[in-house]
């Protein structure tokens, strides 16, 4: 797995080992982020949950976040984004927090990201409710991007956010939230 573009574009980065985690695809983050760099410049701050590998909110680094909050419950993911930011030297702009999401978004209320990124395992069923919750936490004219099964589509509002795209990548698929109007 490598970093697509920016500052750091093209160095590696490790996955976690093992089907508890599913990292997004090159191809996809790729698409992605072509998606959101036509729409604005890159946020101050960004949200990863159910990071992972921690690639999307790196990515989100290398092209010109400021500062990307990474939220993962598993142990060892988060000791891998920790190295993986340290080793693109990125540290200083991650926070890295090893907790169950929907603690952290019922704690962190208050707190604005202009980019925030979901992926949660498929088939865990937590995605309808995390989306519920996210309104509050999105900044003014920012974008929640929720990865997910092409087996299942979010409902168009969750919450404060409605459904502004979707696109499908194989298997997977992206759904774009806004603030709903």
């Amino acid at each position: 797995m490598r970093i697509i573009a920016g500052t750091v574009g093209g160095r590696s980065i490790r996955a976690p080992k093992g089907a508890a985690t599913r990292p997004t695809a090159d191809r996809v983050r790729e698409a992605l982020f072509n998606i959101l760099a036509a729409r604005s410049d890159p946020p101050e701050r960004a949200l990863d949950l159910y990071a992972g590998s921690g690639a999307l909110g790196l990515e989100a680094l290398s092209r010109g976040c400021g500062r990307v909050t990474f939220v993962e419950q598993s142990t060892s993911a988060c000791a891998l984004i920790d190295e993986n930011a340290a080793a693109l030297g990125l540290r200083d702009h991650a926070d890295i927090l090893c907790k169950r999401v929907m603690d952290f978004v019922r704690a962190h209320q208050k707190e604005r990201y202009g980019w925030i990124f979901v992926d949660p395992p498929y088939q865990s069923r937590e995605l309808p409710r995390v989306l519920d919750n996210l309104g509050p936490l999105l900044a003014p004219g920012g974008l929640v991007v929720a990865e997910h099964s092409t087996h299942e589509q979010p409902d168009e509002i969750h919450g404060g956010l409605a459904l502004a795209d979707r696109r499908r990548y194989g298997q997977t698929a992206l759904s774009f939230y806004t603030e709903k109007a």
